[in-house]
């Protein structure tokens, strides 16, 4: 699926003037080709010979095998989330790039419109939420919900609006529903996931001591509500009224961000916004966090 996703975004970048798919289904790969005016590549060799950048899009098991035949080519590349399936896979994979070669991860929340808004409006947060909760996918296999939906919103949390100092952690959940209760430097954040839910969610939701921020990364929207201005009892109720703030925000397709953005950091040698090390960061506090899992014993 994300690979269709790269290839249609792909197809209608101005970059782009060839555009070549591989995909082990030759089927699969041709029919796609065909919607979007590619090449059908019949092998992995063959494409990394026409081609001057790549995005790896194949399921998270076979990351590491797959990116490894692309560094081997010297080809610049972007390597769809998470960057490999363990730490350590990652931390091999790492030790493989050569200096001056392009390499980014597809953490793609990153390339998120409200994302660089609230960064721009936060100071200092008292606490952090966020949700992100899906209905059951059968095209998701390999990875428990912490890799697969939570760990946007541990980027988020860790190289965007915390990045610094150490952390501590508490968690609870199985493979497909999970909460994380964090303390970055004494600032609680609260994570949750699911992939078992019956309603699509994706929020943040941030307190601060004048004013409170609220997310939604699929409308894309953000409200900031100010402190009450009157506090009032009418009529036995307890009244406040509240400032709310839209934010405007310039909505655009984040995967269209991000491989722009890969496109340009290629033609300029410039290092992608989303590095190895960080995609190592998180992938080792996902593993922290599915360390939680660990079934706990009940005194009765």
């Amino acid at each position: 699926m994300m690979g269709r996703n790269h290839a249609r975004v792909y197809s209608e970048l101005k970059a782009v003037d060839s555009l070549y798919l591989y995909d082990l289904n030759g089927k699969a790969a041709s029919d796609l080709a065909g919607a979007f005016g590619a090449t059908a590549s019949p092998t992995v060799e063959d494409l990394l010979r026409s081609v001057d950048a790549v995005s790896v899009c194949v399921p998270t098991p076979y990351h590491f095998s797959v990116a490894e035949t692309v560094l081997d080519a010297g080809v610049p590349v972007l390597i769809e989330k998470p960057i490999c399936a363990t730490a350590e896979e990652t931390r091999r994979l790492i030790a493989m790039i050569s200096d001056g070669l392009i390499v980014g991860v597809g953490h793609i929340e990153r390339f998120n419109p409200i994302v660089p808004e609230i960064k721009k409006i936060v100071r200092r947060p008292l606490y952090i939420e966020m949700k992100r909760h899906n209905p059951a996918s059968s095209r998701v296999s390999g990875s428990s919900v912490v890799e697969d939906l939570m760990i946007h919103d541990v980027d988020i949390v860790r190289n965007v609006l915390l990045p610094d100092g150490p952390y501590q952690l508490t968690g609870s959940g199985n493979e497909d529903v999970c909460s994380a209760l964090f303390s970055f430097g004494g600032t609680p954040v609260y994570l949750s996931a699911s992939r078992k839910s019956s309603k699509k969610i994706r929020m943040i939701y941030i307190e601060e001591e004048e004013f409170t921020i609220e997310g939604d990364f699929m409308a894309q929207e953000i409200y900031i509500h100010r402190k009450p201005g009157q506090y009032a009892v009418e009529d036995e109720r307890y009244v406040q009224e509240n400032i709310i703030e839209k934010v405007l925000v310039n909505k655009q397709e984040p995967l269209k961000i991000e491989l722009s953005t890969f496109l340009d950091c290629v033609a300029r040698g410039r290092e992608f916004p989303v590095s190895p090390a960080q995609a190592l960061l998180n992938m080792k506090i996902c593993e922290d966090v599915t360390r939680c899992f660990s079934p706990l014993m009940v005194l009765a």
